[in-house]
């Protein structure tokens, strides 16, 4: 294979050719095997963005021939999972279209067809090799010739096919590679050039008649009348079969006899420089949805693994990534996922939000930790919804309210002070100074709880102001970390904040005696 890392600035004649953009038509074609990865879903974010810009077609069609690696229940969880990062089909499984069944196991019928078809045209062949035989070949050929399968069935007559049909010899069905070479211009990566000689015949039905991906991906692809195909780098070796594939099919009748546009998206690395794989670390979408991330931030991060709107830009909306998307602003070199920049463009998308939508997608979470009823009691809601704003800039997740908000809920009797809250038996006399400081507001709001506070401590006992509210947050959090203390202890109220205060003094107590 012979291509370009730095292809010459393509047109968008070169991106759609003649067709209308409204008749774009890209594929998301995961398989139900499980939690999705983040690799795929920035391949379905981009194919989605692709049509959306265009106003053409977004299909969802699942590939689920290999029964081995299906997993029960993964097919709802992935369609779960699309709705949640807001990446609607156009046509599906529950959104039919004129080009269904999108589910492959529905469509063995047409794959059959397609088969038969294929043998008849001279592009396919029946072939009697065992895996044995092929590698002895292989072996006593050394290493002068090409690898992979050496034709041998190729040039079988009708008349020996039946005859070891008859004799009840299984076969594969292999796909015929023309000679020449397999050109194609790469929307990523510019011209792309394979020898034919490298690609060994291959093949597309198994011994027991089940079809392969090899089959059943280009024709599903030439039916459902798909323009173009988006997907990872990892896949590129695979493409002049694919378009073998297309040209065959088109000269069978099978589709409307155009070839997709290709373009493969950079590999998405992990920790080592490494391929970013399912076994690693946050490289499932369901981490990120228990975690707290929002659908609109995750999608904005991994949008920058291979693109960006701007040089000067990270931060944007899906609307304004669908006005801008260009395929051919996609940089083909590999792209390293870092959590801290997903964490921190999450975080951003959570300070764009209304605080009243924060307070709906944090409910979930302290619905699950237990801090809020199912369902939440309308003072909950209204605390919370109070509470949101003193949170919103400290949050880099949604779950991470948790543990900021959920001492607001508790009972004044339900504090506990963590060991690590710095409340030291010399706080005492910081406590009964603050007691004594709000005993008597006239107004209990945050303004007048700081003039009080800041009186007494930093005034009244020479303290500086870490040192002085330290205590007074342990007490009424009974954490070292909360929101805005002032603004804490107004949400609290004056009997809640004395009855927590005056409970620290007793857990002091019996310190400072001992």
């Amino acid at each position: 294979m012979t291509g370009s890392d730095h292809p010459a600035l393509l047109t968008e004649a070169d991106v759609i050719g003649d067709l209308d953009p409204t008749d774009v038509r890209v594929r998301f074609p995961p398989s139900p095997t499980g939690n999705l990865h983040v690799g795929n879903v920035r391949s379905a974010l981009f194919n989605w963005a692709f049509a959306r810009h265009y106003g053409g077609s977004f299909v969802l069609r699942i590939e689920d021939t290999d029964t081995a690696r299906n997993t029960e229940g993964s097919l709802e969880g992935l369609i779960a999972a699309l709705r949640w990062l807001g990446l609607d089909w156009d046509e599906g499984p529950d959104k039919e279209g004129p080009h269904g069944p999108y589910i492959q196991s529905e469509r063995g019928d047409i794959y059959a067809d397609g088969v038969t078809k294929l043998l008849a045209g001279g592009h396919a062949y029946r072939c009697f090799c065992t895996r044995e035989e092929i590698d002895a070949r292989q072996q006593a050929q050394g290493k002068s010739g090409p690898s992979g399968y050496d034709g041998f069935c190729r040039e079988l007559t009708a008349g020996q096919v039946a005859e070891k049909q008859a004799a009840g010899i299984p076969a594969v069905i292999r796909m015929r590679i023309p000679d020449g070479s397999i050109d194609f211009l790469d929307l990523v990566r510019g011209p792309v050039h394979f020898d034919a000689e490298h690609v060994p015949d291959y093949v597309i039905v198994r011994a027991d008649g089940s079809p392969l991906y090899t089959l059943v991906n280009p024709v599903d692809d030439a039916l459902m009348e798909i323009t173009h195909v988006l997907r990872g780098e990892d896949l590129l070796s695979s493409t002049p079969r694919q378009i073998v594939m297309y040209r065959a099919l088109a000269e069978i009748g099978v589709g409307p006899g155009r070839t997709p546009k290709f373009g493969h998206l950079p590999t998405v690395l992990g920790e080592g420089n490494r391929r970013l794989s399912k076994r690693d670390k946050g490289s499932g979408l369901q981490e990120y949805q228990l975690a707290g991330y929002l659908p609109e931030g995750l999608l904005n991060y991994l949008a920058l693994l291979g693109w960006a709107i701007a040089d000067d830009r990270d931060v944007f909306g899906m609307d304004e990534m669908v006005q801008a998307f260009d395929i051919r602003r996609v940089n083909a070199n590999p792209a390293r996922f870092d959590p801290k920049k997903c964490e921190a463009i999450n975080a951003a998308h959570i300070r764009l939000l209304d605080p009243a939508d924060l307070t709906a997608r944090l409910t979930p979470y302290l619905i699950d930790a237990g801090v809020l009823a199912e369902p939440p009691e309308p003072e909950q809601l209204e605390l919370l919804s109070r509470a949101t704003p003193l949170v919103q800039e400290r949050i880099n997740t949604l779950s991470e309210s948790v543990a900021l908000l959920d001492f607001l809920f508790l009972d004044d009797d339900q504090i506990t002070i963590a060991d690590d809250a710095g409340l030291k038996p010399d706080a005492l006399p910081v406590l009964e100074a603050a007691e004594s400081a709000i005993t008597g507001l006239d107004q209990f709001d945050h303004d007048q709880i700081e003039i009080a506070l800041r009186t007494a401590l930093i005034d009244g006992l020479g303290m500086k102001p870490r040192k002085a509210f330290g205590p007074v947050r342990a007490a009424i959090s009974g954490k070292r970390i909360s929101p805005p203390l002032f603004e804490s202890m107004e949400l609290l109220g004056r009997e809640s904040s004395l009855s927590r205060i005056g409970r620290a003094k007793a857990y002091l107590g019996p310190q400072t005696q001992g």
